[in-house]
């Protein structure tokens, strides 16, 4: 993360005078397990697949998405800390072990969401999944819509353009709604030309329509984050305390994290307020519409003082 905060502009600076408004992210995805980036600020934790009361995490997929958004860098003395080390975490488990997911367990993690974000202060919701199959048309839409009910309480819906591009109109089905921001993944040459970059099967919007989709992309390829494995004490030092993935899935929570910074800045603003100020502010990468949207999240610019 050290380097992706590098290449989003999110410097040391931001995060240390940024306000320390509470900003609660909700997160649905495989869970989060105990580590030491994490402290006490996870609020609250459900599981819609195992019902099982105390968090957990059997994939580490969710605990390395939580570490993007928000972990503190306790276990690397900062060094990996996520976008925005101060805010709380609300987890529900919709996606088993194996990474995978039924409509029904993620449609109960946006109820929930829904009927509990006055009481653990939800601002921002992370979705970095994709869920559902194609003949389940449907079923899906009744999620989008909840999507966009979550959007119309004001929170900010940050969900994956999922990885299955690069054709055209390959966006993920959560990705689609013109209200939540998408996020693709775009390495901004900092690889090469190395073939396996997420940026190459990053979901890409449809040019027949009207509005941009993706909305924003940002790193995720080998981004380093949370391992839940890890050991080891404060005393006895961490072991194995990040691991890398890749793909939209640690793009999202990146986006997610600014998104939770700049409203630790500016509490009263809103999701509108915030996703229009994003997407003028990020930086043009040069490439097509339907795999860059408005460009590269560009935090220094995001969380500036408006001219006056």
């Amino acid at each position: 993360m050290n380097r992706v905060r590098k290449q989003v502009r999110c410097s040391d600076h931001i995060q240390r005078t940024i306000a320390t408004e509470e900003i609660t992210v909700a997160i649905l995805d495989t869970g989060i397990g105990r580590h030491p980036d994490f402290g006490n600020r996870v609020v609250a934790f459900a599981d819609f697949v195992n019902g099982r009361q105390a968090g957990y995490d059997d994939s580490g997929h969710g605990t390395h998405v939580a570490g993007c958004v928000g972990g503190s860098g306790t276990a690397s003395r900062g060094v990996y800390r996520g976008m925005a080390p101060a805010c709380r975490f609300c987890i529900g488990k919709v996606l088993d072990r194996n990474g995978e997911g039924c409509i029904e367990s993620m449609k109960m993690g946006l109820v929930w969401v829904l009927e509990n974000h006055v009481r653990y202060r939800i601002r921002v919701l992370n979705v970095s999944l994709g869920i559902g199959t194609s003949g389940e048309a449907e079923r899906m839409e009744e999620l989008v819509e909840l999507l966009d009910a979550a959007w119309e309480k004001g929170i900010v819906v940050v969900c994956a353009a999922g990885n299955n591009g690069p054709g055209e109109g390959t966006i993920s089905p959560l990705g689609c709604s013109r209200r939540v921001i998408t996020v693709g993944c775009h390495e901004g040459g900092y690889f090469g030309a190395r073939k396996d970059l997420c940026e190459n099967f990053s979901g890409r919007g449809s040019r027949s329509v009207l509005y941009r989709k993706p909305d924003v992309v940002a790193p995720g390829t080998d981004i380093v984050s949370c391992n839940v494995n890890w050991k080891g004490s404060a005393f006895s030092g961490y072991r194995n305390a990040y691991t890398k993935k890749s793909g939209t899935s640690m793009a999202t929570p990146v986006v997610a994290g600014a998104a939770a910074l700049f409203l630790q800045k500016y509490p009263r603003a809103t999701n509108e307020e915030l996703k229009r100020k994003m997407i003028y502010s990020a930086h043009d990468m040069g490439d097509s519409w339907n795999k860059q949207g408005w460009g590269m999240l560009d935090v220094e610019r995001f969380c500036r003082e408006p001219d006056r």
